[in-house]
C-alpha cells in the first residue's frame, strides 16, 4: 500500500467533503493507495485545530506557505476561496507538490492558464475538483453519447438552481465579495454545468449572456476567519455591506460541433435547494439528469418500437455501470458524499500510475475561458468567441 502524505488547505464545505473521502478511498477502492491526512491548514488557529480534530488530520497549521514546502508532504488540495488559487497553486508546482483544486480553477482564463503552464512544467499530476463527473450516471450518460446512442447532439440545456439568497436579510460572506471569489453563481454554478456541457457534447465556440444582482447589499456580521462561511448571529450584525457579484446568470451557446446550449444559474429560485439539471437532445436520442434523484438517467431512442417510444428511468446501480463495482450491490444507491471518494480515487491512482486525470488545469482554462467570453458579452450586449 503506497501512502500518499496530502495537505489540504481550507476547512469548511469542501474541507469536510475531502476529508471524508481521503478517509473512504482505500476502503472502496482497490488501488494500492492510501492517502494520509498529515496536515490541514487554516488561518483562525482554534478554528483550524477544531477541523482537525474533528476531520481526523494528524496536525494543523496556520501558513500554507511553511506546509507546502515540507518535505514529507506529496499532494497539496486547494479548497479556498477562488482569489487565492493561484497564489498556492504556482507555490506548489513550483515546489514539485501534486495539486488538486476545487473550481472554479481561477479568477480568470489568464490565471489558470498560468496555473496550467506551471503545473505542466513542474511534471505534476493536476486535477481540477468537478465531482459531478463522477456521478456513475453522468458516466453512463457519457458512454451513451460515444456510442452513438443519441446520433448528433442537437441541444444542450442546463440549470444549476438555488434559493439560498432569497431573503434580502441573509448576511454577506465572500461568496458575494467579487475580489475574493471572482463572480457569484457564474463562477460558483455554471461553472459545473460547462464542465458537463464541455464534457458530454464538447467545446464551447460562442456566448451571449445576460445577469441580474436582486439585493445589491446585504448585513454584515463577525465573523472569526473571512475564509469561514460560518457566520454569527443575526444579532451581532451591525452595518450593511455592498453586494458586487450577480445573483443569477445566464447565457446561450454555440458549440464547435453545431449544438446549441442555454445555460442558467441562480440562487433566488425559490424552493431549490441544490437544484442541477441538464437535457441532451440528439438526432436518435435523448437524456436527462436531475442531481437531486443522482442515482438516475432518463433515456429517450429513437429506435425503440413507436408503441414502447419514451423516456425510460435507468437505475444506475449495477455494477456494469461507472464507478458502482466499488460500492454497494444493485439498487443500493450512493450519494453525494461519494461522487468525492470516487474522484479521488482517480486522482490518487493517476498519482501511482504517473499518469494524467481529468478533468485538469487544462480544463479549467477551458471553463475559465467560457465563462469569461460570458461576463465580456454581458458588457458588451453582443455574441462573443470563447
Amino acid at each position: 500500500m503506497q501512502e500518499i502524505n496530502v495537505a489540504l488547505i481550507g476547512y469548511n464545505f469542501m474541507g469536510k467533503a475531502h476529508s471524508h473521502a481521503f478517509e473512504n478511498v482505500p476502503f472502496f477502492f482497490d488501488h494500492g493507495v492510501k492517502p494520509v491526512k498529515k496536515v490541514i491548514v487554516g488561518r483562525t488557529e482554534h478554528l483550524v485545530k477544531q477541523a482537525a480534530e474533528r476531520f481526523g488530520w494528524e496536525e494543523f497549521a496556520t501558513d500554507w506557505r511553511d506546509v507546502i514546502h515540507r518535505e514529507d508532504i506529496h499532494v497539496i488540495d486547494i479548497a479556498t476561496p477562488t482569489s487565492s488559487h493561484i497564489e498556492i497553486a504556482l507555490e506548489a508546482a513550483k515546489a514539485g507538490k501534486h495539486i488538486f483544486c476545487e473550481k472554479p480553477l481561477a479568477m480568470d482564463a489568464h490565471e489558470a492558464h498560468r496555473m496550467f503552464e506551471a503545473a505542466e512544467q513542474a511534471g505534476i499530476v493536476h486535477m481540477l475538483g468537478h465531482n459531478y463527473r463522477r456521478v456513475p450516471a453522468i458516466g453512463l450518460a457519457k458512454k451513451l453519447i460515444q456510442d452513438g446512442r443519441l446520433g448528433d447532439i442537437h441541444h444542450f440545456r442546463g440549470v444549476y438552481l438555488q434559493d439560498w439568497l432569497l431573503d434580502p436579510n441573509f448576511p454577506a460572506s465572500w461568496k458575494l465579495n467579487k475580489k475574493v471569489a471572482g463572480s457569484g453563481p457564474h463562477g460558483d454554478l455554471n461553472a459545473h454545468i460547462v464542465d458537463l456541457a464541455r464534457y458530454l457534447v464538447g467545446e464551447i465556440d460562442k456566448v451571449v449572456g445576460m445577469e441580474k444582482t436582486f439585493v445589491d447589499k446585504r448585513p454584515k456580521v463577525k465573523v472569526d476567519d473571512q475564509l469561514s462561511s460560518k457566520l454569527t448571529a443575526k444579532g451581532e450584525m451591525t452595518e450593511y455591506e455592498a453586494v458586487t457579484v450577480d445573483d443569477t446568470t445566464a447565457f446561450l451557446a454555440k458549440f464547435k460541433n453545431g449544438a446549441v446550449g442555454t445555460f442558467e444559474a441562480t440562487r433566488f429560485a425559490g424552493g431549490r435547494k441544490n437544484h442541477e439539471r441538464i437535457e441532451i437532445n440528439g438526432s436518435k436520442g435523448s437524456l436527462v439528469f436531475d442531481f437531486e434523484r443522482m442515482n438516475e438517467l432518463e433515456f429517450w431512442s429513437n429506435e425503440d418500437d413507436l408503441e414502447v417510444q419514451g423516456f425510460r428511468r435507468i437505475m444506475v446501480t449495477e455494477d456494469v455501470h461507472p464507478y458502482i463495482n466499488a460500492w454497494w450491490p444493485p439498487g443500493h444507491i450512493i450519494g453525494y458524499q461519494n461522487t468525492f471518494v470516487n474522484e479521488f480515487a482517480d486522482f490518487f491512482k493517476a498519482i501511482k500510475d504517473k499518469q494524467q486525470v481529468y478533468p485538469n488545469f487544462y480544463d479549467g482554462v477551458m471553463n475559465n475561458k467560457v465563462l469569461d467570453a460570458v461576463t465580456k458579452s454581458i458588457q458588451s450586449l453582443t455574441w462573443e468567441n470563447v
